[in-house]
């Protein structure tokens, strides 16, 4: 029978975490009361998301790795889609009594990898346990902005190039995988086993491993900035959606060109969680990233794609979309 953190002090749950994290360069790193960091320019870039099991994850899809990965890795987008670089993450755990130990080593090691591959200056300093009939990750991300201003998503201007870095409708592909093939009769979630997803075809396959364990291009975050971009976002909720707020936020019309979205424009418009970086910038001025659309003078609609009125779905808003009787 495996222990569950209800049968474990807090102090061991917590040294099983620390025990999986690496040495970290802070001033004063996990173990005390709080972490010091260094903030060579003055400004610390903070930002921070939570993950309940119900809207945002379901455990019979998600192994603790993924989960460890997908918390670390949406808070390290938003560090980058203000130009920054992610230097560290507090977590914050509620589990339920009868979560497995197991869980908590998994979930480690997730967050763990995520930031060696997606920010390698950035570690876990720091974070805090608690129980809770819902499984909740509240996970806090700091970066530094390095001397740069940050890029806020109100500074796109008419003429400005649409450009973005990292992958359209991937992720939201993968969701309808799940909704599709990982149901039952009436809605509920069953298990994605490794035998399930080696069935699945290609496409599926990566779009699947796509949205259970994002992977941002947080490492283009410095060079949109340093490129001279104008505004910056991340597309955490869809780029239709997104595209709009960075538009509303700056005043103008977004005019996204459908054949440069890939070839499910669709998809690439409504699914959400890529978080991909979308970002405008002065045309002909960088090739980072690839050209999606223009920003044009603020017309009778923030967004439009080839040249209409967008009216299709806008991406993910939790408070429209989650369905509990499916959570």
């Amino acid at each position: 029978m495996e222990a569950t953190v209800g049968q474990t002090a807090e102090r061991d749950v917590l040294r099983r975490i620390l025990d999986r994290l690496p040495a970290t360069s802070a001033v004063v790193g996990p173990g005390d009361d709080a972490a010091v960091l260094a903030a060579p320019d003055g400004r610390v870039v903070a930002t921070t998301d939570t993950l309940v099991h119900g809207p945002d994850f379901r455990l019979a899809w998600s192994s603790p790795f993924e989960l460890g990965w997908k918390a670390a890795a949406v808070n390290l987008s938003d560090v980058a889609a203000m130009g920054a670089r992610p230097t560290a993450l507090l977590v914050a755990l509620a589990l339920p009594e009868d979560t497995l130990l197991t869980f908590v080593d998994g979930f480690a090691d997730g967050l763990v990898a995520a930031c060696a591959e997606l920010a390698p200056d950035c570690a876990v300093e720091g974070g805090d346990l608690t129980v809770s009939e819902t499984l909740t990750i509240a996970v806090t991300a700091l970066g530094s902005l390095g001397g740069r201003s940050p890029v806020l998503r109100s500074g796109a201007r008419p003429g400005d190039e649409v450009r973005v870095v990292g992958e359209l409708g991937v992720a939201g592909r993968g969701l309808a995988v799940l909704f599709d093939r990982f149901t039952d009769a009436a809605g509920a979630p069953v298990p994605v086993t490794p035998a399930a997803r080696a069935a699945l075809p290609e496409t599926d396959a990566h779009a699947l491993a796509r949205q259970l364990a994002p992977h941002p291009p947080v490492w283009a975050g410095t060079q949109i900035a340093d490129a001279g971009a104008t505004a910056l976002m991340d597309v955490s909720d869809g780029l239709a959606l997104d595209a709009t707020r960075l538009a509303e936020a700056s005043g103008v019309t977004i005019d996204l060109a459908s054949a440069l979205l890939g070839p499910d424009p669709a998809t690439a418009l409504s699914g959400g969680e890529d978080h991909a970086l979308l970002f405008t910038v002065p045309t002909g001025s960088t090739d980072v990233g690839r050209r999606i659309g223009a920003v044009q003078t603020r017309g009778a609609r923030s967004l439009t794609v080839d040249g209409a009125p967008f009216d299709g779905h806008a991406g993910w808003d939790p408070y429209r979309d989650w369905d509990a009787a499916r959570g």
